[in-house]
């Protein structure tokens, strides 16, 4: 019984993490399909220009579609860690302050492993958090 419940709760705090991310990335992608005027404006800002942005938000939607779904979570994950490098170097080079600005990628990154790492059992035994009993 214990080990249903501890399954349990394992399934729904991966949900909860990896829906945080699929939630963030899911409205950043739409924002720049739509070619939000926010977006647009601050587009300049982080070195991008106008035509670069639709492109942004298709491989943004892609990466976060594959993460959601359970059998190309993973690719997913992978391509999303690439999206989200490539933010962070944006911010690093702007000198935008390191906590809020250019480690928040690192931050979604970090929820949608360990999302990705408590719902699938594959990786789990991939990368073990304890050490194995087996020699």
């Amino acid at each position: 019984m214990k080990t249903n419940q501890n399954a349990k709760g394992r399934r729904w705090t991966a949900w909860v993490l990896s829906g945080l991310v699929i939630l963030f990335m899911l409205f950043d992608s739409i924002f720049k399909l739509i070619a939000s005027p926010a977006v647009m404006e601050s587009a300049p800002d982080l070195g991008f220009q106008a035509h670069h942005i639709i492109p942004l938000g298709i491989l943004g939607l892609i990466s976060t579609v594959l993460y959601l779904i359970p059998r190309t979570a993973v690719l997913g994950a992978v391509l999303l860690t690439g999206y989200f490098g490539g933010a962070i170097a944006t911010h690093f080079r702007l000198d935008n302050p390191l906590f809020s600005h250019t480690l928040f990628p690192v931050y979604l990154a970090l929820l949608m492993w360990g999302g990705l790492w408590l719902r699938n059992e594959g990786l789990r035994r991939l990368v073990p958090l304890q050490k194995s009993d087996n020699p």
